[in-house]
């Protein structure tokens, strides 16, 4: 019933947005004399921010198109390279002969594979990692599908799918890739790895990277962790979980709208939220663009939001919030038993950020503590100060830092790993 409010109040509400983009257009049109006014400005700058609140933003683009390795320019495509309902694999291709003018050799670069968060929002909100890495890795990304949009008769996903589905990609791209996962799917992706290195898979990676990831929050646990085990779980699945209405693709789907995740978050910085749309506000009838388009940037982005499907998001409470399987070495996956310690050969580094107010300090580096087979010789942490839990994967901080520091992990612990084995 929320859910089809949920669309009934958007449905209703389109006339009004329309009409408010009519006022916007129509003011700042260039041949108007009443837009150069302090009250047509203000009344343009009000139409913007209504149209703004009250839209259903799409999923965002990649908008990567190039990359710059040694001063030159190097086209970038997205090409789809695996697929099934829940998920595409996305390769960020470099055009070869830009990228052989630019290097003067044929040397191939690392290969990278980025598990992007199934968490509210899409994998677009890892952009500026992947243009971190593209001038000196072949990137490969997990775009996750919205579940309002999987037709209910490509079947159920829930967390023992996102392990298969983590798992089979790894074999894809074979045993000389570095996995790095980004926050939500730190565990599933520990699992994926853990089954590998029991099953003695020829295609485990070679590195394994955990970013600002809930392995164990029971260490230092944040508002989320803390409001995962008040509440019991009957209470998600009773007061979270709706039926997505006609005539979405994933009519009468069971989900946890993305909506309703989206305020949850908000709500835990509502002041900062309301202060940036003022701000957003005050800065179109002065007439600061710049200003504008920043906030333009960051809100078309974190303003787009997925579904997830039912099981998927009742698992993940259960399992990683509620029951800490993992931590506790009792993870099942399809009945067999989860094991970390059994990985002996891949590389493990854990990046955490100072301020993370998601996942607090300690629950990442629990990866080494359940990786007790790993020697020190294939063990990193770091902990970027000054850093929340966005600048962990995104950002300056990201870039002159955290990046170079994985980028030399990668490239140290991938020469030896092919030895090692």
């Amino acid at each position: 019933m929320l859910y089809s409010m949920y669309e009934f109040n958007r449905i209703a509400i389109t006339p009004w947005r329309a009409a408010a983009n009519a006022t916007r257009r129509t003011l700042r049109a260039p041949w108007n004399p009443v837009g150069e006014t302090m009250a047509g400005r203000t009344i343009a700058a009000a139409a913007e921010l209504f149209e703004s609140v009250t839209r259903r933003y799409a999923k965002p683009e990649w908008m990567i198109d190039s990359t710059q390795i040694n001063e030159r320019c190097v086209g970038v495509s997205e090409e789809v390279v695996w697929s099934k309902p829940w998920c595409d694999l996305l390769h960020f291709e470099r055009d070869h002969d830009a990228l052989l003018a630019a290097r003067g050799t044929d040397t191939p670069d690392p290969k990278v594979l980025f598990i992007a968060p199934m968490s509210g929002h899409y994998a677009t909100l890892l952009r500026g990692t992947v243009e971190a890495f593209l001038p000196d890795h072949e990137v490969y990304i997990t775009d996750w599908a919205d579940a309002r949009t999987v037709p209910v008769i490509e079947g159920r996903f829930d967390l023992d799918d996102f392990v298969a589905y983590v798992r089979e990609m790894i074999a894809l791209l074979g045993p000389d890739v570095h996995v790095v996962a980004v926050c939500q799917p730190g565990p599933p992706t520990l699992g994926a790895v853990s089954l590998m290195a029991q099953d003695n898979d020829p295609a485990r990676p070679a590195s394994m990277t955990f970013m600002g990831s809930p392995i164990d929050t029971r260490l230092s646990p944040t508002v989320p962790n803390k409001l995962a085990e008040e509440k019991p779980f009957d209470w998600f699945a009773g007061n979270l979980i709706h039926t997505v209405p006609a005539p979405n693709p994933g009519a009468f789907r069971r989900v946890y709208p993305g909506f309703l995740q989206l305020a949850g978050f908000m709500n835990m910085n509502l002041d900062r939220h309301v202060d940036a749309h003022w701000n957003f506000f005050t800065h179109l009838v002065e007439g600061d663009g710049d200003s504008a388009e920043k906030h333009r940037t960051f809100y078309d982005e974190y303003l787009a939001v997925m579904d997830l499907s039912e099981e998927f998001y009742l698992q993940t409470i259960s399992d990683v919030f509620q029951e800490h399987k993992l931590a506790r070495g009792e993870q099942e996956h399809h009945g067999r038993l989860v094991d970390p310690s059994k990985i002996v050969d891949v590389a493990l580094l854990t990046v955490e950020g100072e301020n993370d107010d998601i996942s607090g300090i300690g629950q990442t580096q629990a990866a080494h503590t359940l990786c007790s087979g790993l020697e020190e010789s294939l063990r990193m942490d770091w902990i970027q100060p000054d850093v929340g839990h966005y600048g962990v994967f995104n950002g300056r901080r990201f870039r002159e830092h955290i990046a170079p520091k994985m980028k030399a992990f990668m490239r140290e612990q991938g020469a030896a790993a092919l030895a090692r084995r």
